[in-house]
C-alpha cells in the first residue's frame, strides 16, 4: 500500500506527535499520507486512500469504522491506551507496522457491522452503523423500562430492564460483556442480545442469526417529565426515542475491514484482558 491517511485524537500531545513521526516516516518511504487530527469525517477523506492508521483506543477506532463505512479504506489501530481489542498495535512498534503495511504484509479481517433505524410515524428519522453495538437506555433519571421485542415479526419478549443492548461479535467484549453477555471470536456473524439490569430472575442473553431482523420499541408504564430514552450507536451518535418510536436493527450489508498483521490472536488479547497470564511465571517456578 502507499496512501495512507492518520487518525489521530488531538486531545493527546504524545498522539499528535507519533501522527506526525508517521506522516514524515511514510513520506520518506515515497508513500502519501493524510494527517486527520480529531474525528474524521467521511467527506474529508480522498477517495484513493487505502488504509487509515488510527491512533488511540477503540473508541477513536469504532468512529472511524462508522464514519468510513462507506468506503473501501481498511483500518489499522495502534493502541495509546489501555489493552484494547481493536487497537492491537503497540506504540512500541510502529515503525514495523509502517514497513509490513507498505510491504503489503498483513491479512484482512471482515467484521460484520449492524444497521440501526428509528422510525417515527412510518419515517425513518435517524439511521446508522454500529461496529460495537446499539444501545438503548435512559440517559438521566434511573427507572426501569418497559421493552417490547419483535424478530422477523415474531414477537419475542418484553422486559423490565434499565436499557438493552444488541452487539456484534466485535461488540460482545465491551458494554455486552459487562452486562453479563457472551463472549464472541469477532469474526463470527451473529447477533447478541443482553439486557442491562433486568428485573426478572430468569432472563438470559439471546444469540441469533446475522439474517433476523430486530424491532424494539421502548415505553413506560408511568409516565415522568423528565423520563428521557436514547438509542446509542457505539456509544456515541445518538437520537432521543419518543413513544411509538420503533428501532428496526439487523446486519448491515456493509462490513469493517481490519487489517491483521500477525501477532495477537483474539484468544490472547482476550487472555490478558482477563488476567488469566497473571499467574503464568508463578506456576513455571513453582
Amino acid at each position: 500500500m502507499k496512501r495512507f491517511c492518520v487518525i489521530a485524537m488531538r486531545e493527546k500531545q504524545e498522539i499528535l506527535q507519533a501522527a506526525s513521526k508517521i506522516k514524515n516516516y511514510l513520506e520518506e518511504q515515497g508513500c502519501t499520507c493524510f494527517l486527520n487530527a480529531g474525528y474524521v469525517k467521511r467527506k474529508n477523506i480522498s477517495g484513493d486512500i487505502q488504509c487509515a492508521i488510527v491512533l488511540g483506543g477503540d473508541g477513536t477506532l469504532l468512529q472511524a469504522a462508522r464514519e468510513l463505512a462507506q468506503t473501501t479504506i481498511k483500518l489499522i489501530g495502534v493502541n495509546f491506551g489501555k489493552l484494547g481489542f481493536l487497537a492491537e498495535v503497540e506504540k512500541d512498534d510502529i515503525v514495523k507496522t509502517l514497513d509490513c503495511l507498505i510491504r503489503d504484509e498483513f491479512t484482512i479481517e471482515k467484521r460484520m457491522l449492524l444497521n440501526g433505524r428509528v422510525v417515527r410515524n412510518g419515517t425513518v428519522v435517524m439511521e446508522n452503523v454500529a461496529l460495537n453495538d446499539i444501545v438503548i437506555n435512559r440517559s438521566n433519571i434511573m427507572r426501569v423500562m418497559q421493552l417490547k421485542i419483535w424478530i422477523n415479526g415474531m414477537k419475542l419478549s418484553e422486559y423490565s430492564a434499565d436499557g438493552i443492548i444488541v452487539s456484534t461479535p466485535t461488540g460482545s467484549t465491551a458494554y455486552s460483556m459487562s452486562a453479563g453477555g457472551p463472549i464472541v471470536k469477532p469474526s463470527a456473524r451473529l447477533i447478541v442480545i443482553t439486557p442491562i439490569c433486568p428485573h426478572t430472575l430468569n432472563t438470559r442473553s439471546i444469540i441469533l442469526d446475522a439474517e433476523d431482523v430486530i424491532e424494539i420499541q421502548a415505553y413506560s408504564k408511568r409516565k415522568y417529565d423528565n423520563d428521557i430514552r436514547k438509542v446509542f450507536f457505539d456509544g456515541d451518535e445518538n437520537i432521543e426515542l419518543e413513544e411509538g418510536d420503533q428501532v428496526m436493527i439487523e446486519c448491515s450489508r456493509l462490513e469493517t475491514e481490519i487489517i491483521k498483521l500477525r501477532s495477537r490472536s483474539f484468544l490472547e488479547i482476550l487472555g490478558k484482558k482477563m488476567g488469566a497470564n497473571e499467574g503464568t511465571e508463578a506456576e513455571k517456578n513453582s
